[in-house]
């Protein structure tokens, strides 16, 4: 094998498509645009939203809503999958509950702006969580159970 023997596959490269070079190459005169008309123009190149002429669809409906860059969102998690977990023991009821033991156990997989408490299921263990925001349904029935609920 010599540097000078090396080829590429055949048809990995195409040709060059050399236009305006004479009527027998195929592509001279008009080099392939057709005739005339702004599409044969160079530079001419259309919006893509353009309706030839018609007001555009974008134009024509009003602009509306509104995505506020400072909203925070919030990791949930429910009364009910806490138990759960206990139970699988993918969490441990002794040590307190937190966004970072529930990032470590593998249970949610991202932080976002904090942890929210949400009373879905029911809770039978003492449990302390270390949270940012809670629901009072769930409050109540963290603390009927025997544990504590705090903010983070």
């Amino acid at each position: 094998m010599k540097l000078n023997a090396l080829m590429d596959n055949f048809g990995a490269r195409a040709n060059v498509k050399r236009v305006g070079r004479g009527i027998g190459s195929g592509m001279g005169k008009t080099s392939g645009r057709g005739n005339k008309g702004q599409k044969a123009r160079s530079g001419s190149r259309k919006q893509a939203t353009f309706q030839g002429g018609q007001m555009p669809i974008l134009r024509r409906f009003p602009k509306f809503g509104f995505n506020n860059p400072f909203a925070k969102e919030y990791v949930t998690i429910n009364l009910g999958d806490i138990e759960k977990f206990i139970a699988s023991g993918k969490i441990d009821a002794k040590s307190p509950i937190t966004i970072d033991s529930l990032l470590s156990a593998k249970i949610i997989n991202r932080k976002m702006s904090g942890l929210k408490v949400l009373a879905k299921g029911e809770i039978k263990t003492s449990v302390n969580i270390i949270a940012d925001k809670w629901s009072k349904a769930a409050e109540e029935a963290i603390v009927k159970a025997g544990g504590s609920i705090k903010n983070n």
